[in-house]
Formats: structure tokens, sequence, C-alpha cells
């Protein structure tokens, strides 16, 4: 295995904060490694990147640190015929690269986010860093990393930072972490929730990555909407009681609050409405930060996603004496549907397993799917994002089936790659980044979806740690 190496990280939580811990503290190296050792076989079609994105700051933070303030670093693992090769970058937003300058963080955390850094030091770098640490999604031949609340960052094939992505100069505000992309025209669903009125905006990009649509919403508060949903008419949006608490800002109270009183209600609205033809429909309060998929049948829509009853993301005031860190563990397995005619709506429980970061086949988005993948939780005393369990539901006869990691073991996010010889929704592999912590390694396990139960395939053994990320994509090789 040839390794060579590039950027280097400061981090040593000195202060040892909670979300630097364990596998959350960052690697310092940029590494590139040409072939990589593979226990097991990888499939011969399965030829592509596997890429997980996540928080990984270069410089010791100033004050107290949450998980979702770290810079954006990318794990590629790239295969083909058989072969697997490894790269880490870190993603150099204007900054990082400011920082880099300086040599250590001039900018604070969510917990004292209103506390900018001066011009002088920073540039035109802007008051607040865009970490791009959250999503990896590739549209019209674009590689983006996303985080919501800043610009797409255009990503090279070889993981390299291009810089920030306006559409052509189309995109003045944020842009999600969580597009939807239509498999079957090649268009891309999106949004940005805002602070301020008007606090939803919809965007509909066409296969070219041209921005062609996009609608201004308000809504009753500022609320984080994280995700969406498609189907093959409609765009999909929850409105939960997760809402900025302005006020509170300022005076150093919680960022996000969970406001129950404001119920919760899911938007359907035509892929190319207009603010007039959005119709909201009151559930249950809840609130789902990750779907699985949504779909139409006839009049009936339905979705599903991990359901919370209540969360907290743990975003403490920096004069706050709790830790940081996300405190809600998972959601459970849930389906929501919606009578477009009679205005009817219901929900029930998939199942009692908490979970997460939930994955179908995507070249099923918008459509019935049969196949839901997700990240569980088995252990006691489980922790937020500690997954352990790899889950796979049918819904045609509602079964589970699972393969747990191991007491020492601890999963991220699967990614679904589709088998190019495949005819089936679930002929295709789930690829997932892990971590041992009792011999501190990461490996990246290629699961058969045909048979989750059987565990991996292949184990394709990382020259480093891969530490806790948040989301991964597959980008298959173009035939």
């Amino acid at each position: 295995m040839t390794i060579t190496t590039g950027l280097t990280g400061h981090v040593t939580n000195t202060a040892d904060q909670l979300d630097l811990r364990g596998n959350m503290l960052p690697v310092s190296q940029e590494l590139t490694a040409e072939r990589c050792d593979v226990i097991g076989e990888i499939p011969s079609s399965l030829n592509g990147m596997f890429v997980r994105n996540g928080p990984n700051p270069m410089y010791e933070p100033i004050g107290k640190y949450h998980m979702f303030d770290g810079d954006g670093m990318l794990h590629g693992v790239t295969i083909a015929n058989g072969v697997a090769s490894y790269r880490n970058r870190w993603i150099r937003s204007k900054g990082l690269e400011a920082e880099m300058r300086l040599g250590h963080a001039a900018y604070p955390g969510l917990s004292d986010v209103m506390n900018f850094p001066d011009e002088s030091v920073v540039g035109d770098a802007g008051p607040v860093k865009n970490p791009a640490n959250t999503h990896i999604v590739r549209h019209a031949n674009k590689i983006l990393a996303l985080w919501e609340q800043g610009l797409p960052t255009h990503i090279a094939a070889d993981l390299g930072t291009v810089g920030p992505w306006n559409f052509d100069g189309e995109l003045s505000g944020a842009m999600t972490a969580h597009p939807r992309i239509d498999p079957r025209t090649g268009m891309m669903f999106f949004f940005s929730y805002n602070l301020f009125a008007p606090h939803l905006s919809y965007y509909v990009a066409d296969a070219a990555g041209k921005l062609v649509h996009k609608v201004n919403m308000d809504l009753p508060a500022p609320v984080m909407i994280h995700d969406m949903l498609i189907t093959d008419s409609h765009s999909v949006f929850m409105d939960s009681p997760v809402v900025f608490n302005l006020e509170g800002m300022m005076s150093g109270e919680p960022m996000v609050q969970w406001q129950p009183e404001n119920g919760t209600r899911i938007g359907v609205i035509p892929h190319f409405g207009g603010a007039d033809d959005i119709r909201w429909f009151d559930v249950e309060t809840s609130h789902v930060q990750h779907f699985w998929n949504a779909w139409a049948d006839g009049n009936r829509i339905e979705l599903s996603g991990c359901r919370f009853n209540q969360i907290n993301f743990g975003i403490e005031a920096e004069a706050s004496e709790t830790d940081a860190g996300v405190e809600s563990a998972g959601g459970l397995p849930h389906r929501y549907w919606i009578d477009l005619q009679t205005g009817d709506t219901g929900s029930e429980d998939i199942d009692d397993m908490h979970g997460e970061f939930c994955r179908v086949n995507d070249d099923y988005a918008g459509v019935r799917t049969n196949y839901l993948y997700m990240s569980g939780f088995t252990r006691d005393a489980i922790q937020a994002a500690d997954f352990d369990t790899i889950v796979k539901y049918d819904q045609d006869d509602d079964s589970r089936s699972s393969w747990y990691i191991g007491d020492d073991g601890h999963l991220g996010e699967s990614a679904f790659a589709p088998d190019p010889n495949g005819t089936k929704e679930d002929d295709g592999w789930l690829i997932n980044s892990t971590y041992n912590s009792a011999d501190d390694t990461s490996e990246v396990i290629i699961l058969d979806a045909r048979d989750v139960a059987a565990g991996p395939v292949a184990r394709v053994q990382i020259p480093q740690r891969m530490p806790f990320g948040f989301h991964a994509n597959w980008f298959p090789t173009a035939s």
C-alpha cells in the first residue's frame, strides 16, 4: 500500500469536549492510498466511488464545540475491477482557508454563532463559515458537498475543492443538505429554510443543472426543516415544532427549541406549483429528521422516516454548563399517509427498533419502494449516532432482517449501490463505513442488499481511522 500525505490538522481536545471524544476526535492527516487491502472479495460489477462526508475541524475550536461545527472532510473509496483505493480531503471552504492563513481557528461554533469574526481577520470569507460537512451528492455531472445554511461547494472527482456553486448566479441563499433527484427526469428538487420571512424557499434544477423554478413560502415560525421528499408529481415537506429561538440567541439561550404547541403538518406542492398551490395537512405532533421515500397511489400519498416524539440537538449557548452533543439517540421507523381528496391523514409505527440514516435504492425515489434500509441501535445505554446494526425492512411482508457489527463496532450511514446487471429493487449492495473501538481502526464494508443478515462480502481496510461522520453516497462509474 503506497501512502502519500497532504494537509495536517491541529486538534488535541485539551478541553475534553464531548463532541471531540473517542471516534469524534478528528484525524490530522490527508492521506492517499493507491491500493487498500481487502478481506473477502469485492463484487466484479461494483465500480465507482463511495464518499462519506462529516465534521473534522482542522484547528482547536474556539469555545464550546458541537459536532455540527466541524470543517467538512470527505473520505472516498474508489473501486475499480475489484481493487480499492482511498483518499480523504478537507473541504477547503473560504472560512477554512482564512483560518489556514492565520494558523488557528477564527470562527466560533453554533454555541456563539452571533459572535462574527472581524473582516480584518477573515477577509472576504464572510461572517459565518460554511463547513460543507453534511452530505455529498452528484447532479448534472457536478459533485456537491452540502451544508444546509450555505451554498453548495463544488467538489472535483479527486475530492479536491473547486469552490462555492450558485447555479450560475441563480441561487443567492442556502441549499438543503438533502435534495431529492428524480431518476426518471434527472431534475433535482431542493429548498432552504430561513430564519426570517420567507421561511421556506423551494427550487427545481433541471437535468443539466440549470435552476428553472423557485417559490418562496412563509411559515408560522422559523422552523428547522432538514429533509424533503418527492413523488412522481409532488414535493413534500414537514413543518414540525423544531423552532429557531431568535430572541434567545441574542441573549445566550439555546439556538433551537422544541415547541410542541405549534403542532406538525405535512405540506404537498406540485413539482412546478406556486406558493398558493401548497396544501398543508395536520398530523400528530412529531419530527422526522430523515425520510426514506414517498409515493402516490391515486389520491393517497405515503411517506416514511424515523419519527421523534421530541428531539434535542444539544446546541447549547457558550455560557451554558451543559455539554454539547445531540441528545436524541434515534427515532422509530414510521409511516404517514395523506388523502389529497378527502384531507384525511394517518400514521403508524413500522418497528420498535430505534434508528436513523434512512436510505432506499435511489433509482426508486418518488415511486413505491418495498425495501427500506436503516442504521439501528440495539446496545444498552445508546448514544446519538452510535449505530451498531444495519437493518433492512421488507414492506411486502412486514419483516426485518439485520446484521449486528459486534460489541466493539460502530457504523455510519449505508449507501445503496445498484447492481448494473440487476433487475429487482434490492439488486445491489449496501456500503458503510465502520469503526472498531478495540483497535482504533476503520473499514468500509460491502453487504449484499439481498441478504443483509449474511454480513459483509468484502471489507476494505482503511489506512487510518475514519471519525464519525454524517451522510454518504455512491457514485457509480459512468458506463
